[in-house]
């Protein structure tokens, strides 16, 4: 038998003991530190049981409790458990693009709902969130922890977005300097793309990186006006500015080992994406988790002590009224 938490019990064995000493021993020079009143809470009177035998009880009580506390266990010996799975880095587009309507209610939100539907078909994976635009930073490190997750997600609002171009050739430095110590480098992209010109560079890097690339594709071929904050339509030279999905990404992904989707209103392209992952790093194991096997005993001198204070307590003694 061993203790989970022995140095509790060191801790507060002397205190105990020396309080015991003081009310069982010497009682009148316990009366010199504490007031008469608090010593009556503290002592039991004289009814059923004598002072020195409920006290003795009501210490002793105190013991087993603290030997509960300690928590006594049966060790049968230490297990390791393989535990499957992987880390993934979701990058969310905030480039001004984001506002666009051809999906409903825009490609920010339709993005988040993507993204929400891939936490939850993920649960015992671990991952971290980002945002980027003209520069990338950090939402949330990496964690298992969804319902954490997808409230950070959440907090991502118009707020967030920016009107300045995205720099992918940020995005991936910062991706790269994020997977640094992950194996394998999985790097997850929800955006409407970037053209052939914005994304050399980020192909060089994710591909030095030896980082795989996953796209999940948003908004329409067909495009829709781009929205300020006021959500009125932005022009440039008298006309309005459109913003189409570019695919160019997604054959950047394809390059990479990795795959792209076009996000769909439902779960099935997610679902899709997610098989491919799984498919392509099936035989990577998350790491090795130690799970203890013990029988817990703390219940016995639990029981025993609150028996005891049940005892001790119960010897009390009581008022009594006398007769008119």
């Amino acid at each position: 038998m061993s203790f989970v938490h022995a140095q509790l019990f060191w801790i507060l064995i002397i205190p105990l003991l020396v309080f015991g000493f003081f009310i069982l021993r010497h009682q009148d020079n316990f009366l010199e530190i504490f007031d008469v009143e608090v010593l009556k809470r503290l002592s039991a009177g004289d009814d059923t049981m004598s002072v020195m035998a409920r006290n003795t009880v009501l210490l002793l009580a105190l013991f087993f409790l603290l030997i509960a506390l300690t928590r006594p266990v049966i060790n049968r010996g230490e297990h390791t458990v393989e535990q499957q799975g992987f880390s993934a880095l979701l990058a969310l587009d905030i480039s001004g693009s984001m506002r666009s309507q051809d999906v409903y209610p825009n490609r920010l939100e339709f993005a988040k709902k993507n993204i929400s539907y891939l936490l939850d078909e993920m649960p015992h994976d671990e991952l971290a969130l980002i945002a980027f635009a003209r520069s990338a930073f950090m939402l949330a490190p990496f964690s298992s922890d969804k319902i954490i997750l997808e409230q950070l997600l959440y907090g991502v609002d118009d707020q967030y977005i920016s009107m300045n171009s995205t720099n992918f050739k940020s995005l991936a430095h910062f991706s790269a300097k994020v997977l640094e110590k992950k194996e394998p480098k999985i790097l997850i992209l929800f955006t409407d793309g970037g053209d052939a010109k914005d994304t050399v560079e980020f192909a060089k890097i994710i591909k030095k990186e030896k980082i795989t690339l996953y796209v999940v594709l948003l908004g329409t071929e067909e495009g829709s006006p781009v929205l300020d904050k006021q959500g009125n339509a932005i022009s440039q030279n008298g006309k309005i500015v459109i913003s189409k999905r570019d695919d160019t990404l997604g054959k950047i992904a394809s390059k990479s080992g990795g795959a792209y989707i076009l996000a769909s209103g439902g779960r099935s392209s997610i679902k899709k994406l997610l098989e491919k992952i799984q498919k392509k790093h099936q035989h990577y194991k998350k790491g090795r988790v130690p799970i203890y096997d013990r029988e817990e005993l703390f219940y016995y001198p639990l029981t025993f002590g609150l028996l005891l204070l049940l005892i001790g307590f119960g010897s009390l003694p009581r008022k009594k009224y006398k007769e008119k």
